[in-house]
């Protein structure tokens, strides 16, 4: 029982209930976020078949690419670290194939994933890497390509559809061209 003249609880905290209400919606869509991003995560990488995302990336040489500007081409977009001992082990089958196909209509994209430009410039330059390569600032681009490591390959055909993908190294010049060469029949 209330006495006359007695403040409630309502009257001495009125914005409180809109205050737990905010609390509550608050912590709902973080919840809701947080399943989302366990989702996509559990979908692993993108697959055959798949529309590749869009990106754009800027090279260590400050040249800007844009996937979307190299439809018509094959596009062979690789995922690699300067810390990865496998990416080494693939690096000059990369370059090879490079050297092999860059007047043929393919275009190469290295994107480094999580690195310092220091290790980068380094690894580019001992593997004698001469294809675009440019850093994947925050990581948005593995993200769009939901990367579960590196190396990891993905090549395009030329309407932009994802026709090989890669986990791990190519071990061979014979296994990125016959992944190339698949792509070009497209």
């Amino acid at each position: 029982m209330i006495e006359d003249g007695a403040v409630t609880e309502e009257q001495q905290n009125p914005g409180r209930p809109w205050g737990r209400i905010v609390i509550w919606l608050a912590l709902f869509a973080f919840l809701i976020l947080l399943g989302v991003g366990l989702l996509r995560t559990q979908q692993g990488p993108i697959g055959v078949g798949a529309k590749a995302p869009d990106f754009e990336i800027t090279t260590f040489e400050d040249e800007v690419i844009r996937v979307k500007d190299l439809r018509g081409k094959v596009v062979v977009i690789n995922f690699w670290a300067s810390w990865c001992t496998p990416c080494a082990q693939e690096a000059e089958e990369l370059e090879q194939a490079y050297q092999l196909y860059k007047d043929q209509g393919v275009a190469f994209i290295g994107v480094d994933y999580v690195d310092t430009p220091t290790e980068a410039h380094g690894y580019l330059a001992t593997h004698a890497i001469t294809y675009p390569n440019g850093p994947d600032l925050g990581t948005s681009i593995s993200q769009a390509f939901r990367i579960r490591g590196v190396p990891e390959t993905y090549i395009l055909a030329a309407d932009g559809t994802i026709v090989r993908v890669k986990i791990g190294p190519y071990m061979s010049l014979d296994a990125v061209v016959a992944d190339i060469e698949y792509a070009l029949r497209q």
